[in-house]
């Protein structure tokens, strides 16, 4: 084989090995983009739903802290009938 031969098949097979460690960088980029959106999906939602559990305990607390509002006593249809 031919020297120039030999380089221009060496450059070819160069070429051809870039050209698949490129789409393997990209394959591998694009599944942590994918995972990345993912788990950010996942913590958001998982902050929201914190966000309404301690909402909702904030308030059973203030329910709790609060005292019962005491109701008048009022005369009964039946009192009422009879006096």
């Amino acid at each position: 084989m031919s020297t120039q031969t030999s380089k221009a098949a060496e450059a070819a097979f160069r070429k051809s090995d870039k050209e698949a460690a490129m789409s393997e960088y990209n394959k591998q980029r694009m599944a942590v983009h994918e995972k990345i959106a993912r788990l950010q999906v996942l913590r958001f939602a998982r902050e929201a739903a914190d966000r309404v559990a301690a909402a909702l305990a904030a308030k059973e607390k203030a329910a709790a802290k609060k005292p019962a509002a005491r109701r008048r006593k009022t005369a009964s249809v039946k009192d009422a009938v009879l006096i």
